[in-house]
């Protein structure tokens, strides 16, 4: 009798558990509107609700904020779902992941740059990303590298200033503080747990945002992105966590100069964690993102 008033209860709960995880609510992928601050244009961002948000009004979710690569530069309208195209809303949307992060993903201005890079001029709006009804697509392979794998030293000086290459985030860090502040403020946002992220320009914008508001952010990693020795200061005076990741074959943004900013944050006494894919090329990105390692990570920090 004891045995079966047992699995009573056992298939009860198990029926409890299925019609709980049924009826979760499904993530959502919304438009944002918004005014730029750069040159008054009225502009979209994307920002994602994980599975079961609308669930729990008091649930607070950590913030996932990710700043795209030079491609993916657009519009901010037609052009705006080019920003799925790498990264962690590519794995949450159109991979249709449970990250359980709202994620924040704006889009940055042309400014030009489309004349500079033959990528960019010769896209077409067929090559944006789709979320199929049914199953997920294929994810590319990784780009293949005639470079054989050798170390890198370090060297004394940057091909660029400390912002990084022209006309990138920073040009548009108020829009981006809005953004922030708009989705803190009106979503059920864990205000100790926000995180930013990007890739190549991405990487770059990672290190000057984290480095000019340092206060804002539980974690930051940026991937394929090398941070200026002047931007150290603040990033390790605040003990910001930071996980930045290079990869060894990369041509675009080279191994070489990652080191004199890491080895100023260790002489400042901050600790961070570097990880070089030695077989990846600058599509490193593609395995840190389609990874779980990324993610435990930024849940594991918080202010």
């Amino acid at each position: 009798m004891f045995s079966q008033k047992l699995n009573m209860v056992i298939f009860l709960a198990s029926i409890i558990c299925v019609t709980s995880t049924l009826a979760q609510s499904d993530a959502q992928l919304n438009r944002i509107p918004y005014s730029s601050l750069v040159d008054h244009s009225d502009r979209e961002y994307l920002l994602y609700l994980p599975k079961g948000y609308e669930d729990d009004p008091d649930k607070e979710w950590p913030v996932l904020f990710f700043l795209h690569g030079n491609g993916e530069r657009g519009n901010g309208k037609s052009e705006l779902d080019f920003v799925m195209v790498h990264g962690p809303l590519y794995e949450a949307w159109i991979q249709k992941r449970d990250l359980p992060f709202i994620i924040i993903a704006p889009q940055l201005h042309m400014f030009g740059r489309d004349k500079h890079a033959k990528y960019i001029a010769e896209r077409t709006l067929d090559q944006l990303p789709k979320r199929l009804e049914n199953g997920v697509p294929e994810r590319e392979a990784k780009w293949s590298s005639d470079e054989q794998m050798e170390g890198s030293l370090s060297v004394d000086s940057y091909p660029f200033e400390a912002l990084g290459p022209p006309m990138g985030w920073e040009q548009v860090e108020q829009d981006l503080l809005h953004m922030l502040n708009y989705v803190t403020t009106n979503y059920q946002t864990d205000q100790s747990r926000i995180y930013l992220t990007g890739l190549s320009y991405g990487g770059f914008g990672t290190w000057y945002m984290g480095s000019k508001y340092p206060e804002l952010f539980a974690a930051i990693s940026p991937v394929v992105g090398w941070g200026h020795q002047d931007l150290m200061p603040s990033l390790a005076e605040n003990k910001i966590p930071i996980w930045c990741v290079a990869g060894g074959r990369d041509l675009a943004v080279e191994l070489k100069y990652f080191y004199p900013g890491l080895n100023e944050l260790e002489r400042l006494g901050h600790q961070v964690r570097f990880t070089i894919e030695a077989d990846m090329a600058h599509d490193t990105w593609k395995r840190v993102y389609a990874g779980e390692d990324l993610y435990n990570w930024f849940l594991a920090q918080h202010k």
